[in-house]
């Protein structure tokens, strides 16, 4: 009897087929078959015939297919197993006339070949499907090409290229990697007289190994190539391989492409590792074909911390013996003007790869209108640009967006997916640096196993050590980087990385390096100019996260910059606050340098501008223990905060004030910070909390200024609370003090308090009273702020009396105020309130322009409850 494994299955007696059942019981033959006459085991056979899915009955199963089989072939049990005695299949006779052909000649062989492949009926072990099954049907697929790859060697030996070409073109189309195969169909073409197709077809796989494997062919096909190029003049293809998973760069891609009429150069810039050789490499490749004279490449080394850079001599004789020059001369002029000559009317590519300077990659531009010149550096080539034309491309990080495509490529989909929180997690903290998701990209690759938690939680704790391994290390590119720089340039670097804001003006900046903000200038244009920091706004630098954390390591252990950089911050808040409010008890003035402020609106802009730098300076006096700095800097804020809404942030910011206070044991800063804390507690509803804090104020105050103060805000915090009575009665012991001490600008506050909380209770004619003294001493003194609040008093009493004409002059005259007084907090409320008084008279549309205009304000400031009444009032009209 005779089996066929590959094809379909099956036997023959006779010449006569046999039939040896359904597909389960075929797939029970051929695992018996290809055991060679070996025992196997009833389990083997379980696990080959079904894998991980076996009937319920698996083994009675397999023992009803092996009774059938018996019964019309010689089947036995071993106490190992079933054993099929037999030598009598198609793969042992393929693999016979194998090993005839290979040990005769060429003219024997090539027919012995013939008859061995011609055994194959299509695809091994057809229809048959189990993990094993697919595995020897791989194995066996990849012995019929070794053999088919044989079979051709021999048949071009012959001499029968002409023959042999379709059907070797077929099978490259088929494996298009396999350089064997390749090898083969070169020769093929060659001799058939196409040598042009076949140089075509190296340069296709060429590029091929490249995209797809990110490598360049073998030797052996590398001197095929040399051969068959013969004695014309060398053509270089130095570039390396791109890199297999370059993502988004769609901008900066577009703008490399851009045509010039002259010859174009172009100088691409950007911090170390942030992907400027991937991004030159990506681009020439995707253009080797507009270059058909050649591309050449230099690493030039000029930031390698292992070594000194490539000297211009060095990289001219290299490119000189890539020309074909094979003794260039010795003298770099000579080397340059040769080189110019070579390439003057030829269509190369040249890339300059990491150059230190201009006068570095100077000696190795092309001067033909056909050449293209790319140099990538981590500092700004300004000679290049000025001198030469040179285009300027400034590579910064990639976007969330194209991050997450190279986090994708690299670890594929269904791993990405499963842990989606985890990914972005790691986009945050790689901040878009291609060599630091590369870094983690690699690791992720050589440890399946690790979840890719693990790996964010190491980089949260250890950023930079996490992003070190074998073959990169953020550590050592952003210290080849500093190297480089004037001193100057590189004390300032470490001095960047005590502050823990996430972006600096130059004058901070100045008062951290204690120098003129002219100086800092100069020098901060050092650092821009190696990509280490960035003004991304005009007077303000940042740098990225993993950049300042390495500044941070070779900071100074000397604690007077940052004393000086905190200073900066408390001293001008200090000043801008005095501007904001003149009427406010003065404090003393910390020691610091102070910038010049006009008036008050220069103070806001002063405040918007540092704002989340005055805060982190906070936190950072904090944690220095600078209690002093703490308390004053909380205080300079406070009016600011009102004005803008940062209720949230003043809380925060008197809470470490009010530690600070009771570490310097001051009893006055004290009373201060309690008072703001339960103001802020009250304003986010903590009632309890809150009066507990304006209660401790009134307890540790002792002047009769200061218990002023604390019942003007417990009055406050009871009329939040609904309590207008208990409200009415602390505005009043407040009036009464404030005029026994005789401060005509308190006395004002306190007027329009009581007036107000009056007015809340319905006494519209003590209300009136009181805010029209209150208005009139406010004119008098030239308090803005307090002729605002006085007036918005007024357009209530209004308002609720009937008079709803007068409320909206009120209203009207506030809302100019607030917006001289860049209040846009008040301004909000106060157009609320208007809107209320326009819906009263009629007119809805102005109404709603009015409540449309404060729902803005309110969902800039983040307030809630005021945000869900607005909307709740458009809705209703």
């Amino acid at each position: 009897m005779d089996f066929g494994l590959l094809g379909a299955v099956e036997a023959h007696e006779g010449g006569r087929p046999v039939d040896v059942g359904h597909t389960r019981q075929r797939a029970v033959l051929a695992a018996l078959l290809l055991e060679d006459g070996r025992p196997v085991p009833v389990d083997r056979l379980v696990d080959r015939v079904w894998g991980d899915l076996p009937p319920l009955r698996a083994r009675d199963t397999l023992y009803g297919y092996v009774s059938r089989l018996r019964a019309k072939i010689g089947i036995s049990r071993h106490p190992a197993g079933y054993v099929l005695e037999t030598t009598s299949t198609d793969l042992h006779e393929f693999r016979d006339l194998v090993k005839q052909a290979r040990n005769a000649p060429p003219a024997e062989a090539a027919p012995l070949y013939d008859r061995a492949l011609g055994l194959w009926r299509g695809e091994a072990l057809a229809g048959l499907e189990s993990p094993w099954f697919a595995a020897t049907r791989e194995a066996l697929h990849a012995e019929r090409n070794a053999v088919r790859l044989d079979r051709n060697d021999v048949v071009l030996d012959l001499g029968r290229h002409t023959a042999l070409l379709p059907e070797i073109q077929a099978q490259a189309q088929d494996d298009p990697l396999d350089e064997r195969l390749a090898s083969q169909l070169i020769k093929a073409l060659h001799r058939a007289g196409r040598t042009s197709e076949a140089l075509q077809h190296y340069e296709h796989l060429r590029r091929l190994l490249a995209e797809e494997l990110g490598t360049d062919p073998g030797p052996a096909l590398r001197d095929l190539h040399l051969e068959l190029l013969g004695p014309k003049p060398a053509v270089p293809r130095q570039l390396p391989a791109p890199q297999r998973w370059f993502t988004g760069r769609t901008e900066e891609v577009r703008a490399l492409t851009e045509p010039s009429s002259t010859v174009a150069i172009t100088a691409i810039g950007g911090a170390g590792g942030v992907g400027k050789s991937a991004l030159v490499l990506h681009w020439a490749h995707l253009h080797a074909k507009d270059f058909p004279d050649g591309q050449l490449y230099v690493n030039l080394r000029g930031f390698d911390p292992a070594g000194e850079p490539v000297t211009p001599a060095a990289a001219l004789r290299g490119f000189l013996e890539a020309l074909g020059v094979p003794d260039p001369p010795q003298d770099v002029d000579a080397q340059a003007a040769l080189y110019r000559s070579l390439v003057a009317d030829k269509k190369i590519l040249v890339v300059l790869d990491d150059a230190r300077d201009t006068a570095q990659v100077t000696p190795l531009l092309p001067g033909g209108p056909g050449c293209t010149a790319l140099i990538t550096s981590r500092r700004q080539l300004l000679g290049l640009i000025s001198a030469h034309g040179a285009k300027s491309i400034s590579l910064n990080v990639l976007d969330e967006a194209d991050a997450r495509a190279f986090l994708t490529a690299r670890l594929g989909r269904e791993r990405v997916a499963a842990e989606p929180a985890v990914v972005d997690a790691l986009l945050d903290l790689c901040g878009g640096l291609p060599l630091a998701l590369g870094i983690i990209a690699a690791r992720a690759v050589t440890q399946p196993d690790l979840p890719l938690a693990a790996l964010a939680e190491e980089l949260a704790e250890h950023r930079l050590d996490a992003l070190d391994d074998l073959s990169s290390s953020l550590r050592t590119v952003f210290a080849s980087s500093l190297r480089v720089l004037a001193p100057a340039a590189a004390e300032l670097f470490g001095l960047l990385g005590l502050p823990t804001a996430a972006d600096l003006s130059l004058r901070s900046i100045a008062a951290l390096a204690d120098l003129p903000p002219a100086r800092a200038r100069v020098v901060l244009r050092d650092l821009e100019t190696a990509h280490l920091v960035q003004q991304h706004v005009l007077g303000r630098y940042r740098m990225h996260d993993l950049v300042r954390l390495y500044a941070a390591e070779v900071a100074p252990a000397d604690d007077g910059p940052l004393r000086r950089f905190v200073g900066y911050f408390a001293a001008t808040a200090h000043a801008g606050d005095m501007l904001i409010e003149p009427h406010r008890p003065p404090v003393d003035a910390p020691a610091g340098e102070v910038v010049p402020l006009a008036d008050a609106s220069a103070a806001m802009s002063w405040f918007d501008g540092e704002y989340e730098a005055l805060l982190a300076a906070q936190r950072q006096a904090v944690g220095r223990g600078c209690h002093d700095l703490v308390w004053v800097m909380a205080w300079t804020l406070t009016n600011y905060h009102l004005r803008r809404g940062h209720a949230a942030e003043d809380l925060a910011v008197w809470r470490a004030a009010l530690a600070a206070a009771e570490a310097l044991g001051d009893r006055s800063k004290q009373v201060a910070a309690h008072r703001y804390v339960g103001m802020a507690l009250t304003e986010f509803g903590v009632h309890e909390e809150g009066r507990h804090h304006l209660g401790r104020a009134l307890e540790l105050v002792e002047d009769d200024y200061g218990k002023a103060g604390a019942h003007r805000a417990m009055a406050w915090a009871l009329e939040r609370q609904g309590d207008l009575a208990g409200a009415l009665a602390h505005a009043d012991a407040q009036l009464v003090l404030f005029r026994g001490l005789g401060i005509p600008v308190r006395v004002a506050e306190a007027l329009n308090d009581v007036g107000y909380r009056a007015a809340k209770l319905g006494d519209y004619a003590r209300a009136e009273a009181c805010c029209a003294e209150a208005l009139a001493l406010n004119k008098e003194l030239g308090h803005r702020e307090g002729e605002a609040a006085t007036s918005d008093s007024l357009g209530f009493i209004a308002h609720h009396h009937g008079r709803d004409t007068d409320a909206v002059r009120h209203y009207h005259h506030t809302l100019d105020l607030y917006r001289e007084l860049d209040n846009s907090y008040e301004e909000a409320s106060v157009l609320r309130h208007l809107g209320d008084v326009h819906a009263a008279l009629g007119d809805g549309e102005q109404a709603r322009t009015c409540w449309r205009q404060a729902l803005t304000l309110f969902e800039a400031q983040g307030r809630v409850e005021d945000i869900e009444a607005a909307t709740a009032l458009l809705r209703s009209t």
